[in-house]
């Protein structure tokens, strides 16, 4: 049996990975229809290798038949048309932050909390986690059923593909910039993102942080366990494409370096390399079009009882929005529609 789903946002980095996550992986579609706004109408964008979707108006699309609805297209898009569309029986799998926190929506991470998307008959929806959580609770979910993670403090290292498109433009111009000593143009970032590292992601709260550093605490505690404690330091570095993170965790009970090291060579969707030598771990440009999130830098923490510090790589496109949203439909499809 094949599916009618829909790509809200087809246009966007975001958009043009589902499609291709979709092919990729052989979802089993009868049709895809691409959707993006009134400006977008008549753009080409791919779907696989050979077939290509003409844009189709969002704000005028009837989803009444469509099985499944991929969205991407923005916050403030996805709260008006995501509800229009659950409440013609489309299944949403949302990308954006708005539906993230809502009680009644699931958030889901399927090597993590798969059970949850049952959830999703509430509202006909499902969130997808913001990006930088995906890779880690991914990473933490086999650690946190060994020896129960108490306290995360992470420090992520946020390629420039998640501030879109046109945050690509501005690493690549100012890079050209600074080789043609011409001046640094700024739009997208408040500081100089070329050859820098900006400690700011969205915008800041009452307490100093900032909101990314907030949606990594609340989608954990939402997705993982309610008890773990979360503090984060969210950095935009000049990286196109993957997301790097430095986690430092303290346990409740006992675990051995060893121990967290075949455990996360277990666990679904992780590839653990780790080699104590110079080059023998993953950095963001080998994880760019993978799957997989990438565990390296493994060892212990003697400052703390039971803790232990690792170095977590994946692509923010793929299993950061993209993949996850793709996975969660092959859940729907496998055991609820």
């Amino acid at each position: 049996m094949g599916y009618k789903v829909a790509v809200v946002g087809a246009t966007g980095n975001v958009g043009r990975e589902m499609l291709q996550t979709l092919a990729d992986r052989e979802f089993p579609v009868d049709e895809v229809v691409a959707l993006a706004s009134e400006r977008s109408v008549g753009k080409d964008v791919s779907f696989g290798e050979d077939e290509i979707l003409k844009c189709q108006d969002l704000a005028k699309f009837d989803f009444k038949g469509c099985d499944i609805g991929l969205f991407s297209p923005g916050a403030k898009v996805s709260a008006i048309h995501a509800p229009r569309a659950a409440k013609a029986g489309c299944v949403v799998i949302d990308n954006t932050s708005h539906f993230r926190m809502d009680p009644e929506i699931p958030l889901v991470v399927p090597e993590v909390n798969p059970d949850a998307i049952a959830g999703y008959t509430r509202r006909n929806i499902i969130a997808n986690p913001n990006c930088s959580t995906i890779q880690m609770v991914v990473a933490l979910k086999p650690l946190h059923d060994l020896a129960r993670i108490k306290r995360v403090v992470v420090a992520t290292y946020q390629s420039v593909s998640g501030a879109g498109k046109e945050a690509m433009d501005e690493l690549y111009n100012q890079t050209r910039a600074i080789y043609m000593a011409a001046p640094i143009e700024k739009h997208k970032f408040p500081k100089q993102i070329a050859f820098n590292l900006i400690p700011q992601i969205d915008v800041f709260m009452e307490d100093g942080s900032t909101k990314e550093e907030w949606k990594m605490k609340v989608e954990t505690k939402k997705i993982l366990d309610p008890e773990i404690e979360v503090v984060a330091t969210c950095v935009r570095a000049p990286v196109f494409v993957g997301h790097s993170e430095a986690v430092n965790l303290e346990f409740e009970n006992p675990i051995s370096v060893e121990e967290a090291f075949e455990a996360l060579s277990g666990a679904p969707g992780i590839i653990v390399e780790d080699r104590r030598e110079p080059g023998g771990y993953i950095t963001p440009v080998e994880c760019v079009g993978d799957d997989a999130t990438f565990v390296s830098r493994l060892r212990a923490d003697p400052t703390v009882p039971n803790g232990l510090s690792l170095w977590v790589v994946s692509d923010n496109l793929r299993k950061g929005a993209a993949l996850n949203a793709v996975q969660i439909a092959e859940h729907l499809a496998e055991n609820y529609l």
